[in-house]
């Protein structure tokens, strides 16, 4: 038996994703948002209100970064996330968080997360608050690599947000292999 939940934003695994651009001064500001996904091979949507500092300057720098939130920064990605930037300008910093500018897209990778995508603006609608970016890049520390070079999860350790218990879960057990198991079927 099932039980219903009704049209409600409910998928599992949701990222967590902290979303970052400089402001019109210079300084970095970002944000947590847990609605988003790849929407195309070099596209990424994110669902962010209008009334953001981080979707301001996004407006105004016509770029942005998301970090993947990791459990190691647990409190400081879910205080970008319940800290506005209209009202605390340097909740940056106040995080603990560093920025050093990207070398593809005008906006700041954030120091202590050790992945992320660096966009090109696409569109905003403030209407449906769908934020579009084209990815130009993506990189990763080195400390998150595996001996192959590729970013190993267990290392990373991404975090995904609960909806439905408002909880972050890690990320991490690897269960089966993608684009191979299934063909013991065929």
């Amino acid at each position: 038996m099932r039980k219903n939940f009704g049209p409600n934003p409910l998928s599992y695994p949701q990222p967590v994703f902290i979303i970052a651009a400089w402001g019109e001064d210079g300084t970095p500001n970002c944000m947590n948002a847990a609605w988003g996904g790849i929407s195309d091979d070099h596209e990424v949507s994110v669902c962010i209100s209008a009334g953001h500092k981080t979707t301001a300057n996004i407006r105004f720098s016509r770029a942005f970064t998301i970090s993947m939130a990791t459990a190691d920064q647990l409190i400081a990605c879910d205080y970008v996330g319940i800290t506005s930037g209209n009202r605390v300008p340097d909740k940056f910093a106040r995080a603990g968080f560093h920025a050093t500018a990207s070398q593809f897209v005008n906006a700041p990778l954030i120091d202590e997360l050790p992945m992320a995508m660096e966009c090109e603006l696409i569109s905003y609608d403030p209407e449906s608050c769908r934020l579009v970016g084209r990815i130009v890049n993506v990189s990763a520390d080195e400390s998150i690599l595996n001996e192959n070079g590729k970013v190993d999860p267990a290392r990373l350790r991404p975090i995904t947000f609960d909806p439905m218990n408002n909880t972050y879960v890690v990320l991490g057990e690897t269960v089966g292999q993608a684009f191979k198991d299934g063909a013991k079927l065929k």
